[in-house]
Order: structure tokens, then C-alpha cells, then sequence
């Protein structure tokens, strides 16, 4: 029996979409704020996430793990000052804003930034 995924495909195949997320979270990383639709936020948010979890404990595999997936200032920014940062905190690293429509397509556009 196939199994349901609960993930969002966005029209686009699997490293692509990795590829995708991978952007929205160095962008979320070193501006700390962005604007984008409102389904890649919520999908951008559970990704972002893992990887702030995983910058909160400075060890040279975590270091590896971020350096492989993100670029090196990416990963130094995010466990040098965002680790840290949220260090007695348990989850919920970001917070989605909703905006309303973009006027030329109508899509659902949202603020996802770091709290």
C-alpha cells in the first residue's frame, strides 16, 4: 500500500525542491527575515528548524553536517550567533506573518522570520 506524504511538492522534483529549501534557509539565516508564499514558509519553517536544533550544540559533527548542507559563512553565522541565542529555548525558532495576496498571480505571501 503506497504510503501518503505529507510534504509539499511545489511542482518540483526532489532535489529541486531540496535545492529550494536550501536557498529560503541561507537567505532566512543571513538576513533573518524574508517574504515568500505562504506554503514555502511553512515548509521553509520545519527545515529551518532542524537546522537551528542542530547549531545549538557547537561539536565538530554538527559543524560538518551544516557546513555539508549550507555554505561555511552560513553555518558559522548560524553556530556562532543564532545557536546561542536560543540555546534554553526548546523549538519554535520562527514566527510566519501573514501578508495577504501578491496582486499579480493572487498567491498567499507571508513573513517568516526568527523570533
Amino acid at each position: 500500500m503506497p504510503r501518503i506524504k505529507n510534504k509539499r511538492r511545489f511542482g518540483r522534483k526532489r532535489d529541486q525542491r531540496r535545492a529550494l529549501l536550501l536557498s529560503l534557509s541561507r537567505a532566512l539565516v543571513l538576513q533573518e527575515k524574508i517574504e515568500t508564499t505562504e506554503a514555502k514558509a511553512k515548509e521553509l519553517r520545519s527545515f529551518a528548524e532542524k537546522l537551528i536544533t542542530r547549531a545549538k550544540e557547537d561539536t565538530l559533527y554538527n559543524r560538518r553536517v551544516l557546513t555539508k548542507r549550507l555554505s561555511e559563512d552560513v553555518a558559522k553565522k548560524l553556530i556562532k550567533e543564532i545557536g546561542p541565542r536560543y540555546k534554553d529555548r526548546s523549538g519554535g525558532y520562527t514566527r510566519i506573518t501573514k501578508l495577504g495576496q501578491r496582486q499579480e498571480d493572487g498567491a498567499r505571501m507571508a513573513v517568516i522570520e526568527l523570533v
